[in-house]
């Protein structure tokens, strides 16, 4: 897949409405998708046009004028990319990985329940990330791997004051999220090997007094799976249908749990305590 910059260029009202929208927490639109000959265009408003062509193989951006080329990067490998991947018929999800004893855990949720937190707080413990926000799984003869992406981590001001040290590196700030994005290095662990996955932890609200792990059923696991998934072509039926096959593959194995805990930092190390002895219960099953 190829990404091509174009140049700078103010954003103008497309001819036909979009067929799909994401949104914010506060209702605002992220995302617009919209039909092209040829192909789709992904409009982030105030922030840049990406052109794609309709086999998903090429993808031209056009940045606003006053964008800078990290935040159109980032906007690129966090968001367009897993759609191109998903019309290859891959499995990307919005979800978190890291590698724990040659295996893989992932924790997925919506924004702001503290998925890239909780990895980020296993990678501080000496563990290594696999991925912040795009899991892209692989299937295998066993089961499933998951493929390393971005080298990095983002986080809120709050949870890199309370797990990154200071010195540790970042890339440029990007102009549409308050977040900090922490390189792999020193501080941060990445695993660039593929590694089978073993837990799959859907993430609850926080409402709660104490940790709790319980067991999904494949149709719960399925629910969450579909609600999580990058797609760019939501009409698309054909790839609909196959994606919902390897979707109800995928959530028919037994590792899907639900994880909830109270928000508080200083209760990271027990949530932690709590997933690792969780998954030796697995291994000694």
């Amino acid at each position: 897949m190829t990404l091509t910059a174009a140049q700078h260029r103010l954003q103008q009202p497309e001819p036909n409405a979009a067929f799909h929208r994401w949104t914010l927490p506060g209702g605002s639109t992220w995302t617009e998708f919209y039909r092209r000959p040829g192909g789709y265009m992904l409009r982030f408003p105030d922030l840049a046009d990406f052109e794609i062509s309709n086999d998903a193989q090429i993808a031209m951006a056009h940045p606003v004028p006053g964008v800078a080329q990290s935040t159109m990067e980032h906007l690129y490998l966090n968001q367009v990319l897993p759609l191109l991947l998903s019309t290859q018929g891959q499995l990307v999800f919005h979800a978190s990985a890291f590698a724990l004893e040659a295996c893989a855990v992932a924790f997925a949720a919506h924004s702001g329940r503290g998925k890239s937190t909780l990895a980020a707080s296993f990678a501080m413990a000496g563990h290594s990330l696999l991925t912040d926000d795009g899991l892209l799984l692989e299937p295998t003869a066993s089961g499933y791997n998951v493929r390393p992406s971005h080298p990095s981590i983002r986080l809120w001001d709050d949870s890199s004051e309370a797990l990154i040290p200071a010195d540790a590196a970042t890339s440029p700030a990007i102009s549409y999220s308050s977040k900090s994005r922490f390189l792999a290095g020193d501080h941060v662990r990445f695993s660039s090997e593929p590694q089978p996955l073993r837990c799959v932890f859907f993430l609850g609200e926080g409402a709660v007094s104490e940790i709790t792990i319980e067991p999904m059923a494949p149709a719960q696991a399925l629910i969450e799976w579909v609600k999580h998934s990058f797609l760019l072509d939501i009409e698309d039926q054909p790839r609909l249908a196959t994606h919902f096959d390897d979707v109800a593959r995928l959530a028919a194995h037994p590792f899907h749990y639900r994880l909830d805990y109270p928000r508080h930092y200083c209760l990271l190390p027990e949530v932690q305590a709590a997933i690792v002895s969780h998954l030796g219960s697995l291994s000694g099953a």
